[in-house]
């Protein structure tokens, strides 16, 4: 991890843009976590002697790359966590799918039922057994050598939300082999990017609003 790699750090926070491949806590993979490099890094940069703190506050699946924030006090912790809770901050997404959405701009809602043994998730147009209300809003931004960028508007953040929700409307996400898609992208990525984060700072009370570059790789086409 570079400085680069930092879109917004203060004393209180850490915004940084999450490369595709990485995950952010510890799994049963027992890969470097995210929030291990991101330690490591500010340990590293302020010659730290003891032992960093750093507050995970939400998670992108390992495939997904882009902006994500972490606490970097105990008090910047809790209220961003009930800042998550109450909905507070506003997150955007860009997904490069397969086929263009119908309408251009539509919003989803449906119910998401987790099979944490396979890891997948299934959404339901209707109420289910154990199904969380899920919604979403998007936008078909431009095409892109035959594919659909859209853009993302999570109004719930449930466990491969975005994934499923765009794939229930056939626009499976470019890569995304678990929703639908034919073949891999090359790098094991899937092409979805948390492109900005926009929020009140749980401290300071000023707007804070960072936006993450697509990734280099040219799978996206961008």
């Amino acid at each position: 991890m570079t400085e680069n790699d930092v879109l917004y750090e203060d004393n209180h926070l850490i915004i940084v843009n999450k490369k595709a491949g990485q995950i952010v806590q510890v799994d049963d993979s027992k890969d470097k976590s995210l929030d291990e490099i991101v330690k490591s890094f500010l340990k590293k940069k302020y010659q730290k002697e003891g032992n960093v703190f750093l507050g995970v506050i939400h998670r992108l699946d390992r495939p997904v790359s882009g902006c994500i924030i972490f606490a970097k006090t105990s008090k910047a912790l809790g209220r961003l966590n009930k800042m998550f809770q109450e909905k507070t901050i506003q997150k955007t997404y860009w997904a490069l799918c397969l086929k263009n959405p119908s309408p251009k701009t539509g919003h989803i809602k449906s119910f998401l039922v987790k099979d944490r043994t396979k890891n997948k998730t299934k959404s339901f147009s209707k109420k289910v057994k154990d199904g969380k209300f899920s919604e979403l809003t998007y936008e078909h931004i431009k095409s892109v050598n035959g594919k659909a960028l859209i853009e993302v508007n999570p109004l719930t953040g449930r466990p491969h939300q975005i994934r499923v929700q765009l794939a229930s409307i056939g626009c499976i996400i470019t890569g995304d082999l678990k929703y639908g898609a034919p073949t891999p992208n090359s790098d094991k990525s899937i092409c979805l990017h948390s492109r900005s984060v926009t929020l009140t700072h749980p401290v300071s009370k000023e707007k804070v609003s960072v936006t993450a570059p697509i990734p280099a790789a040219n799978i996206w086409g961008l």
